[in-house]
């Protein structure tokens, strides 16, 4: 099979169409070869090539697109034989939070994958992947480590502890780049990168986010959104929206205006608008429809589990401007359905989420499109980006899918299923959780209270 045959197989009509063009002759060879055109191109297939440089490690944009969807085409068809396995195991204390810290988003042409994770033993790890090696470990820390974040671009990672330390650290040093020590405690964590500089929020128990520099943690601005904690934070992928909510059933999330909170107008309250939806449990922005937001909520007594997606606007009327939310659709979940914890999004059509032993893809108005029985017991965690969706259970297994757009809807392809994760069938004592990018999954396991494994498979490509 040649590259554009393969490229036909994969449903790539406009790539097929380049890869034809460029062979007419020189002239059309440099314009099929065009930098904005195969930028452009990575831009609608994957949300985090978001700026106009190039992403780090490729020589061109049509050289990461190809080398980019090989690496899925790889991932998609993987059976269990062909990952190598590793696990850490030893004296690590329970894993907590996890990042990858490099291989995944705009770097993932980067041929190593690293990860971090948090230990109870009050320290940051950061793991070789491949090598399935710990890298590099931080000093143990006053206080518990309750959330982490990071910056793959820039190779930085962000803590925050029990007592409210925010530490940058840059997985290499032994000592931190910055320290923050807030009043109250911080509960939410969003670190992103817009076309001018990093920045890194925080929501904390008194309702406060504060938005913050990167690396050196100076307040930028602080707006007082709720009376409540802020547990929900999250940055839309083009980086004009900040999505914040908290837990609590009197709570009404609320839409930011990024551009208020990283240059605000002293005397002039940040616009944002509350979105009459309470008892927010989850919120995911669509990857490539980025003014699109879904929400998961409970209603009434019953707690019924909804949701809800909506389209944001700015709109200026009399020397104002106004953020505007459309509700696009709305549904309840039926009654005798078991509530989901976790949800995910595609395209901003389809929605995904567990319930019992299920997985369900449906349509943003409800429409059941897809349901998977991967698991013979309870799925416990559920992660999804734009590429991939990633299911564990409480038996220890694991199942991987990749999104794949073909008809009106985008749909779910099962691509593996891993039975007991690791070589030990004991059962977790916590709830196993799992991350991905195109070339490894990772996935923390507890069989014992007192320590974690961390599992690693490499895909042998």
């Amino acid at each position: 099979m040649n590259l554009i045959q393969w490229k036909e197989k994969c449903g790539l009509p406009i790539v097929v169409s380049l890869l034809h063009v460029a062979q007419v002759n020189k002239y059309w060879n440099k314009v099929a070869e065009s930098e904005p055109l195969w930028r452009n191109l990575c831009r609608r297939k994957w949300s985090f090539c978001t700026f106009s440089h190039r992403c780090p490690g490729a020589q061109t944009w049509k050289q990461y697109f190809l080398k980019q969807t090989r690496q899925e085409r790889w991932m998609a068809s993987a059976k269990p034989e062909n990952f190598v396995y590793k696990a850490a195991v030893g004296n690590l204390g329970i894993l907590g939070p996890m990042a990858y810290l490099s291989g995944s988003g705009p770097t993932m042409d980067e041929e190593k994958s690293i990860i971090c994770t948090v230990s109870s033993k009050r320290m940051l790890f950061a793991w070789d992947v491949q090598e399935g090696t710990m890298i590099w470990s931080s000093p143990v820390q006053q206080s518990s480590i309750m959330h982490l974040a990071t910056l793959p671009q820039m190779h930085l990672a962000f803590t925050v502890d029990l007592k409210g330390a925010i530490k940058v650290w840059n997985c290499r040093d032994e000592d931190t780049l910055a320290t923050l020590i807030m009043s109250q405690a911080c509960l939410s964590l969003e670190a992103f990168l817009t076309k001018d500089d990093p920045f890194l929020m925080v929501g904390t128990c008194e309702g406060d986010i504060y938005t913050l520099t990167v690396p050196e943690l100076k307040t930028v601005s602080k707006v007082n959104a709720f009376k409540y904690r802020v547990d929900l934070l999250y940055c839309s992928p083009d980086k004009r929206w900040i999505f914040a909510s908290g837990t609590h059933e009197c709570i009404l999330p609320k839409v930011f205006f990024t551009e208020c909170l990283l240059r605000p107008s002293e005397g002039r309250t940040p616009l944002s608008l509350s979105l009459p939806f309470s008892s927010c449990c989850r919120a995911c922005w669509a990857p490539r429809r980025t003014n699109r937001v879904t929400l998961m909520f409970q209603r009434d007594a019953l707690k019924k589990t909804g949701f809800t997606t909506l389209d944001l606007t700015t709109e200026g009327t009399g020397g104002r401007t106004f953020i505007q939310a459309r509700e696009i659709a709305s549904f309840l979940l039926p009654v005798h359905m078991e509530s989901p914890i976790w949800m995910g999004v595609s395209d901003g059509n389809t929605i995904v989420f567990e319930s019992g032993p299920y997985l369900f893809l449906v349509s943003i108005s409800g429409h059941l499109l897809q349901r998977f029985e991967y698991h013979d017991k309870t799925i416990c965690n559920l992660w999804v980006d734009s590429l991939h969706v990633l299911t564990t259970s409480v038996d220890d297994s694991l199942h991987v899918y990749m999104w794949e757009e073909e008809g009106r809807y985008p749909y779910l392809r099962s691509c593996c299923h891993l039975e007991h994760i690791g070589s030990d069938q004991t059962p977790s004592c916590y709830v196993p959780k799992a991350i991905c990018d195109n070339k490894s999954i990772v996935c923390v396991v507890s069989r014992i209270r007192e320590s974690s494994i961390l599992v690693m498979y490499s895909l042998n490509m």
